[in-house]
């Protein structure tokens, strides 16, 4: 066993760019801040994808594709949800090339093919929607309207990261409307719940539901509400948000319905999305320095079998057992994979195997065939046991439920034992400097406080936590009355 990455003690960011490189997850593509997803990191995407789908469908919402081009008057109708998104707008003008008579074999924009209305590339979806769903709500008999879409979107930014801040990015965004506010209220915290759930109970990652300050709210939203994770090297990250959007979208795009008064009026909205994101976040919460650490609920392949032989006679031998072991497997449900590559030695393949993650692998030689037994190491201890044929199939359910829960067991110890509480700013300071993690501290509630502290020390208010405890105090920089404590972070 050797160490093929940077530690993450030595330069986190560096640790974490090798590995989505090395364990083939995502690399750069020729497009500036875009990246290329794998086959091994997209197939960790498709499972994140189905259980959040199959999440949204058990709640009653419906998958549906709107286009990526949103006419720019269209996207201005929603002022505050423009102003928010401007800057990361990548804009259609022309339609067409042809030959640049100056450059022989190149292309250059023809400038007789300017659009008439320049076209946002989408960087969210409310616009193009929203103007949809007026042609689709009429009567309260329409509602609630539950839409999901999954889909890519584009935010042309400047620093980008692999997974975490990429100019082209895949998410889901679900799109709702409903004859009430309250209705709308309950869709954007069942939303949150429902991602909270996933993170917690797929990921393995513990997280805080929370709502977010007015300055960190989604452009256009009434309400935003957040699960907030934390990272091995002290940093938050945003894990999903779900959106109340009040009528603001409603009024904006003329969307009406006749309630059962026959009365016309405004239906009220939820937006909300995770996005590939949630990959950086696996990759940065459970790995070590010897490559990914995954949970079994996502990992693509849950075992691997490896054979370890001499001889062609051996190799048949443990084929043999070796697909009895993944038939029994596969009828519980688990993905398995028999690694009876002849191109790689079983060293080399073990190595792979540990870089990618996969939680459980099975070593099979021939004196495991002599006494019937083989050996199996675990990905998140490194640790190995010999175990008989006859009781294999029990032990690996056994220990794949184990490493799923001891996953979020370390990693809820590490988020706890990294949650401060302080009453000072001189105290606020040392703790995210000195400890990192989230930081518990009460704020006198204004944007001008929240803008001095991130200027001072680029934390920012994370979340005000749901389970927050009610309890008076005094900011830590202004000395204002709080009626309770809030969470600062820095974050990604």
């Amino acid at each position: 066993m050797s160490k093929k990455l940077t530690s993450r003690s030595t330069d986190y960011s560096k640790w974490y760019n090798e590995l989505v490189v090395k364990a083939d997850l995502a690399e750069n593509s020729a497009v500036r801040g875009c990246m290329v997803i794998k086959p091994y990191g997209y197939a960790i995407w498709e499972k994140m994808q189905a259980e959040l789908d199959k999440k949204f469908k058990e709640t009653g919402h419906q998958n549906a594709y709107f286009p990526l081009f949103v006419p720019k008057s269209l996207f201005e109708a929603e002022e505050k949800n423009a102003e928010g998104f401007a800057k990361e707008c990548a804009v259609v003008t022309h339609y067409r090339l042809q030959n640049d008579p100056n450059k022989p074999g190149k292309l250059r924009v023809d400038p007789e093919a300017k659009l008439e209305e320049e076209l946002v590339v989408r960087p969210t979806s409310e616009a193009i929607i929203w103007n949809t769903f007026k042609g689709w709500v009429q009567s309260y008999r329409d509602l609630p309207l539950l839409i999901n879409q999954w889909a890519n979107v584009v935010r042309w930014e400047m620093r980008t990261r692999l997974f975490l801040r990429t100019a082209e990015f895949l998410w889901q965004e679900g799109h709702t409307a409903h004859a009430t506010k309250a209705e709308a209220l309950t869709e954007a915290k069942l939303m949150n719940n429902i991602y909270a759930n996933f993170v917690q109970d797929f990921m393995a990652i513990p997280v805080i539901e929370g709502v977010k300050t007015e300055s960190e709210r989604f452009a256009g939203a009434d309400e935003t509400y957040c699960i907030e994770a934390l990272m091995q090297d002290g940093k938050a990250l945003q894990a999903g948000t779900s959106h109340f959007l009040g009528q603001n979208f409603a009024e904006a795009f003329d969307v009406k319905f006749a309630n059962k008064e026959g009365k016309q009026d405004y239906v009220w909205a939820t937006s909300w999305g995770v996005s590939t994101r949630l990959m950086g976040a696996l990759i940065m919460t459970h790995s070590d320095d010897y490559g990914l650490v995954l949970p079994p609920s996502l990992a693509p392949n849950q075992v691997v079998i490896v054979p370890i032989y001499k001889s062609e006679e051996d190799l048949e031998q443990i084929t043999e057992v070796a697909n009895t072991i993944l038939i029994d497997l596969r009828k519980k449900n688990r993905t398995v994979k028999f690694d009876n590559r002849t191109t790689h030695r079983p060293g080399a393949k073990f190595a792979q195997h540990e870089l990618q993650g996969v939680p459980l692998r099975i070593a099979i030689g021939p004196k495991d065939l002599a006494n019937q037994t083989v050996e199996i190491a675990r990905r998140d201890t490194l640790t190995k046991e010999t175990v008989h044929l006859n009781d294999l199939i029990n032990r690996v359910e056994a220990l794949l439920e184990d490493i799923q829960q001891s996953l979020y067991n370390k990693a809820l110890t590490y988020r706890d034992s990294h949650i401060t509480e302080v009453d000072t700013f001189e105290a606020f300071k040392t703790a995210l400097n000195d400890k990192g993690g989230f930081v518990s501290a009460h704020w006198d509630g204004t944007t001008e406080t929240e803008d001095k502290i991130k200027e001072l020390t680029k934390a920012t208010i994370r979340c005000i936590p749901l389970e927050n405890k009610q309890e008076t105090g005094n900011c830590i920089l202004t000395g204002k009355p709080s009626k309770e404590r809030v969470l600062f972070a820095k974050a990604y």
